[in-house]
């Protein structure tokens, strides 16, 4: 699974961070456990030390003017616990992300000599094959009426705006494929063109492109707004296949802010 790798460094380092609270919180702690009972809607709190039988099972009342008590203890049984499951999943974690690589079955193709790769069918299309049959399935893109600005990308295709020209120039930059203005039929609503579609490598899902350029225009605003209710209602959700960048003639298109958006949803 693609991206697997980066969700296991993650999670260690998010588990490593727990396990240093805890094991900080230990420190110092007071002997024993808590036991609470509770008879006729009136809780009591008790203390649970290795004194004696009966201290150890029943516990010394813990008075109200010592209710700190019953807290360091309580977290104190909450905190062992918590570091009972962080050591046991980061010994877990630990060993497979040691050994654990993304694109392993990939490279194993990848390492065959050319003439026995013939030879064989891959459980799945190595994912250099799978991008390049996606960048030659062609389509045809929506008509350019012929009073508005002749605009072209670095990649030599025409866009309809600057912006767009900008959002193009640096996939090509970062080598990000993509295809400009895809049909795509969303259910509800028809054929839309998504200002670019993205062949994702880490999960080899398909992926959309939104640029509302004009968010000041209370008309090109609705209509910008229902078309994104309609890939939603479609199942492609922002944040997950569907990433839309926003412009006003007051908030012009920030390429930090693009590149974040890559970097988060497309790499």
């Amino acid at each position: 699974m693609y991206g697997l790798k980066e969700l296991l460094t993650k999670e260690e380092a998010r588990l490593y961070t727990i396990k240093q609270i805890v094991d900080d919180r230990l420190v110092n702690v007071p002997e024993g456990s808590l036991r609470i009972t509770s008879t006729r809607n009136r809780v009591q709190f008790m203390h649970c030390i290795d004194k004696n039988n009966k201290s150890k099972e029943q516990g010394i009342y813990i008075k109200q003017e010592d209710i700190s008590l019953a807290h360091r203890l309580a977290q104190k049984t909450y905190d062992h616990r918590v570091k009972k499951i962080v050591d046991r999943r980061l010994k877990q974690i630990e060993s497979l992300n040691k050994e654990y690589m993304d694109n392993e079955i990939d490279e194993l193709y990848n390492s065959l000599h050319p003439m026995r790769k013939t030879l064989i069918k891959a459980v799945e299309t190595p994912w250099e094959q799978r991008l390049l049959d996606w960048k030659n399935t062609p389509y045809v893109g929506k008509e350019f009426a012929e009073n508005i600005p002749v605009i072209y990308s670095k990649k030599g295709e025409r866009v309809r705006s600057k912006s767009e020209k900008i959002l193009a120039d640096i996939f090509f930059d970062l080598g990000i494929e993509y295809k400009y203005e895809c049909p795509l039929k969303l259910k509800g609503f028809g054929i839309v063109y998504p200002d670019f579609t993205i062949l994702r490598k880490r999960d080899r899902k398909e992926i959309y492109w939104e640029h509302d350029g004009r968010m000041d225009d209370p008309k090109y605003a609705e209509k910008a707004v229902r078309k994104i209710n309609s890939y939603i209602a479609n199942g492609i959700l922002p944040g997950d296949k569907l990433i839309i960048s926003y412009e006003t003639s007051g908030v012009v298109l920030d390429d930090r802010i693009i590149k974040m958006l890559i970097e988060k949803y497309v790499f």
